[in-house]
């Protein structure tokens, strides 16, 4: 069936049919489920060169790929990649992935600008002061920010409250005894690590109690530097009797640690990390069960991608403000502190 044709059907001129099956706000709510439901009933399936044509949009949103990003080691921007993906697939909107080197992000979203591919790009990763926000804005590019930044310019953006999130960590921690508490977190030049440091230390500060600088590291999202941290914290005596952990990645580092030192994980040591919701690793099926934060990545891609949507088809930027909460889910990792520890 050709658009000329479901019009008919419909009684609607091909404007309003092509307006309605492209999202776009001057259709009412009733006209647009109206066009839906008769596309589903007789199997349309848009032409999307046409659709392109017509609606002016490359039918595709950007993202920029570090080429010095192993993917192998990072699942959380695969898996978000394919939340994006999945919703983005329902409006047939393709994901153009642009390469660059770590010094030259700027310039890639200046080509990608100047190239007409995409209609918007996506954002993740953001730094504290981030000079992606202001660059895409000047250059006009729609864009939506899977993270926060305290840069000014008003943007679209969504995020999980990662500083309570470790708040609420820290201070189950704390209730349970435990005084001396490390962190192993991610970079804090990143939004997200700065926002869950602070959150730690604002839990035991409440408390009175000092943080242990020697207890803290930041690093790379992997399963070595977790490995690497837990075996520095130690070595060091008196050694923490419990830890926060910014990654299920770096968690199965610093598991190993702990077996290695002959520590049984929620009896001698415990342990809480933030959990994204990986397929392929259930923190409640590890051996014990690990206590978490948890967010599911994926589900954020996915909002993000009808965020984008919403703001192609004319929501203003700055009234995308989504902060979603943590949950915390306590399991076999955690236990009170040792006897005479």
């Amino acid at each position: 069936m050709k658009l000329k044709e479901l019009a008919g059907e419909l009684g609607l001129s091909q404007t309003t049919v092509s307006r309605a099956l492209n999202g776009y706000p001057e259709v009412s709510e009733a006209t647009r489920q109206r066009v839906l439901e008769a596309a589903r009933r007789f199997d349309y399936r848009p032409n999307v060169s046409a659709r392109r044509l017509a609606t002016g949009r490359a039918g595709a949103i950007g993202a920029v790929l570090q080429t010095d990003r192993n993917l192998l080691v990072d699942p959380h921007y695969v898996e978000f990649l394919a939340g994006l993906g999945e919703r983005l697939a329902e409006d047939e909107i393709d994901i153009v992935l642009s390469p660059a080197a770590g010094n030259d992000e700027l310039a890639s979203y200046r080509r990608i600008a100047a190239a007409t591919r995409v209609d918007a790009v996506i954002l993740s990763s953001p730094f504290l002061e981030d000079p992606r926000i202001s660059l895409l804005t000047n250059l006009g590019l729609p864009f939506v920010l899977h993270g926060r930044t305290s840069t000014r310019t008003p943007h679209a953006w969504l995020d999980i409250d990662n500083e309570a999130a470790f708040r609420h960590a820290a201070n189950h921690l704390l209730d349970l005894g435990h005084r001396r508490i490390g962190l192993i977190n991610g970079h804090t030049n990143l939004t997200y690590a700065s926002h869950r440091e602070r959150g730690f230390r604002a839990a035991l500060a409440a408390r009175g109690i000092a943080v242990e600088e020697r207890f803290i590291a930041e690093g790379n999202m992997t399963d070595e530097v977790g490995y690497r941290f837990t075996e520095r914290f130690l070595n060091d005596r008196p050694s923490p009797t419990a830890i926060l952990v910014s990654s299920m990645m770096m968690a199965l580092g610093a598991f190993r640690a702990m077996r290695a030192a002959g520590l049984e994980l929620g009896r001698d040591m415990s342990m809480i990390a933030h959990d994204d919701v990986f397929p392929f690793l259930n923190a409640g099926r590890m051996v014990p069960p690990m206590s978490t934060t948890r967010s599911s990545i994926r589900a954020a891609g996915t909002r993000v991608a009808e965020l984008a949507i919403e703001v192609l088809n004319g929501r203003a930027p700055e009234t995308v403000h989504e902060l979603w909460p943590v949950d915390l889910v306590i399991r076999g990792s955690t236990g009170p502190v040792p006897k005479g520890a």
